[in-house]
């Protein structure tokens, strides 16, 4: 594309982006060039977990939602299955208990990292994975369910594949065919075959650097068709990846944000006669899982308009761009910016690495801002830079900046490692399972919340006492910000707390419409009869009660079909009323009467009509 004219103007384009939440950003070069394309197109995201921070907004980019589809609507329909979360325990026996504490080994990430990654911290983490899930395959009776290892690291990942074909894998390769049968097979009993059935013995490894997209494709392939057992992975297959039979994930890092509930959604399709899809949980993701679930909840919560004042929380100002750029300038006031192989030549020079880090950053500074300026159309503002120029300076800063931090880890390197085999020596780690429980997700709140605000709102007597106590217990858990705590704990609490007050709000519903029902379904009787049983000193007898105000719904219904226009003069109305409350309470049913109870009586009733004519709520 090298003009808009080059297209036909008169088209109106849709645009339908999938999986917005992985790498749609106003600072990314897609947007750019999509809006570029076209700026008058109409743009429509399409994604599972949309992106809720403050940097990258899914809502903010792509405006209002068309259609929502929540996590227990999808539940309720079949789609998908809940999750249960099983918590594991690392336990580790220290004999050089000193030298750890000395070195501090576990206290850097770098140093865990590399601890994780041990063959004594792996193999035992891999023995609880394939004992777990073979005692699954037993437990549900289902030799065919597979699971999914997500790594700490790639280096982990390795080791642990490499530890697997070692130990359990019953072949170097992975058969992609079903092996032929052996002419005599020996008899084994009923349990030595479920047994052996169940039992974990290929795996593969996914990642990005390790064979081709061929050939991880067709490791892919052949998992969703039951030839693989196990996946390790590290960073690939967390979103996406679809396959009926994982029903088993093994968390050995904590995942962040949405990516977390891409991640965890791996085991939630539908399989068999499975009820939940399990979360193994090494790295303890509770808090995280907690927080972003949270983020859910409030924009769930959150009532859905006019966002378009928030654009400015994402793009920047056409000053705030010029701000921006003259930082970058003065970054940059060392170097030659016009000539890559003299400024090459010069950042060379360069040892330290604090310093080649904000030569770095400004100039990926300038890649973004190229974007947004683009994706804005400030075109005038891409004269203030030669952004083009700046994109491939920030190449060779990067590379001089990866030599620096190689040369750092080469030269630090031998040391961490002695001291980390060292501190290793005689440490034995077990993995133990502590418990399990049902990972909630924030909309099932939402629902329940829903369901009895309805029911509250549905009811006809809002003046009953009962529905007031209800409406009051709703208020003090809004007052009290209950709602908005996510931990598994608060949102049971909560949730049950609701579902009461659902439950009696139907309940009295429920004897609602039974009394709404004598009275032929006037809503204005019923609530007449409750106020006069409520108050006690006309009659005990419900039954009384109810024949003196039928007779008092006719005849006051027979004078207003002759002239509905009465109910425009209440003063009218109320001395007709009168007149009637006692011809049927006093005269009719014995229902003795004084000035006040008739008084009270008949403001009731007019009260009622009155409200009914001008459509008022009662």
């Amino acid at each position: 594309m090298v003009r808009n004219t080059d297209y036909n103007l008169s088209l109106q384009r849709i645009y339908f982006l999938d999986e917005v939440h992985r790498s749609y950003n106003p600072k990314g070069s897609f947007l750019a060039n999509l809006r570029e394309s076209d700026p008058n197109s109409i743009k429509i995201g399409l994604t599972g977990t949309p992106l809720l921070g403050n940097d990258f907004n899914s809502r903010l980019l792509f405006g209002d939602y068309i259609h929502k589809y929540y996590y227990n609507r999808s539940i309720a329909d079949g789609y998908t299955l809940r999750l249960i979360r099983e918590e594991i325990e690392t336990t580790y026996k220290l004999t050089l208990a000193k030298t750890l504490e000395d070195i501090e080994i576990l206290k850097g990430n770098a140093n865990k990292q590399d601890v994780f990654a041990d063959h004594r911290f792996v193999e035992p983490m891999l023995d609880y994975i394939v004992m777990d899930l073979e005692k699954s395959r037993m437990t549900f009776n289902d030799a065919t369910i597979g699971a999914m290892v997500v790594c700490d690291s790639s280096k982990q990942a390795k080791e642990m594949f490499n530890i697997f074909q070692q130990k359990y894998a019953t072949g170097r390769e992975i058969r992609l065919e079903p092996p032929l049968p052996t002419a005599a097979e020996p008899q084994m009993s009923y349990v030595d075959r479920k047994k052996q059935e169940g039992k974990v013995n290929s795996a593969v490894l996914i990642l990005y650097d390790v064979d081709t997209k061929s050939e991880r494709e067709d490791y892919v392939d052949a998992f969703k068709a039951g030839k693989i057992d196990i996946l390790f992975v590290f960073n690939m297959l967390l979103t996406g990846f679809d396959a009926r039979r994982l029903k088993k994930l093994y968390i050995g890092r904590v995942i962040k944000a949405h990516n977390l509930l891409q991640a965890l959604t791996r085991v939630n399709r539908t399989y068999h006669k499975f009820r939940y899809g399990y979360v193994v949980d090494f790295a303890d993701i509770r808090s995280e899982f907690d927080k972003t679930n949270k983020a859910y909840f409030d924009e769930l919560q959150s009532e859905l308009g006019d966002e378009m004042q928030h654009y400015s929380d994402l793009f920047l100002t056409p000053e705030e761009i010029e701000a921006q750029i003259k930082e970058i300038k003065e970054a940059l006031f060392h170097f030659d910016t016009k000539n890559a192989e003299a400024f090459s030549q010069q950042i060379t020079q360069i040892k330290d690495r604090k310093q080649m880090l904000e030569i770095t950053r400004a100039l990926n500074n300038a890649k973004s801002l190229y974007n947004l300026i683009r994706y804005s159309g400030n075109y005038d503002l891409l004269d203030k830079l030669d952004f083009r120029k700046l994109t491939i300076l920030s190449r060779e800063a990067e590379n001089h900046l990866k030599l620096i931090n190689t040369k750092e880890a080469l030269e630090n390197h031998l040391d961490t490692t002695n001291l980390l085999n060292l501190a290793l020596e005689d440490v034995v780690f077990a993995f133990t399972k502590v418990g399990e429980e049902e990972m909630i997700l924030a909309d099932q709140l939402k629902t329940v919340l829903q369901k009895t605000r309805e029911a509250l709102a549905g009811n006809m007597d809002q003046k009953d006492p009962i529905f007031v106590t209800l409406k009051e217990e709703l208020e003090r858990l809004f007052k009290k910000k209950k709602l908005s705590e996510v931990s598994k704990e608060d949102m049971e609490k909560n949730i049950e707390e609701l579902n009461s007050i659902h439950a009696r709000a139907r309940e009295l519903e429920r004897k609602n419409a039974l009394l709404r029902a004598k009275y032929e379904n006037d809503a204005k009787y019923a609530r007449i009869h409750k106020r006069l049983m409520e108050k006690g000193d006309l009659t005990d007898s419900e039954s009384q009660l109810f024949e003196a105000l039928s007779g008092l719904k006719e005849a006051a219904d027979n004078q207003i079909l002759q002239n509905a226009r009465i109910l425009e003069n209440e003063s009218f109305v109320d001395k007709m009323m009168a007149r009637l409350v006692i011809d049927q309470f006093k005269k009719k049913h014995q229902i003795p009467l004084n000035a006040d109870s008739s008084k009270f009586i008949n403001s009731l009733v007019v009260k009622e009509y009155i409200n009914e004519f001008y459509g008022r709520t009662a």
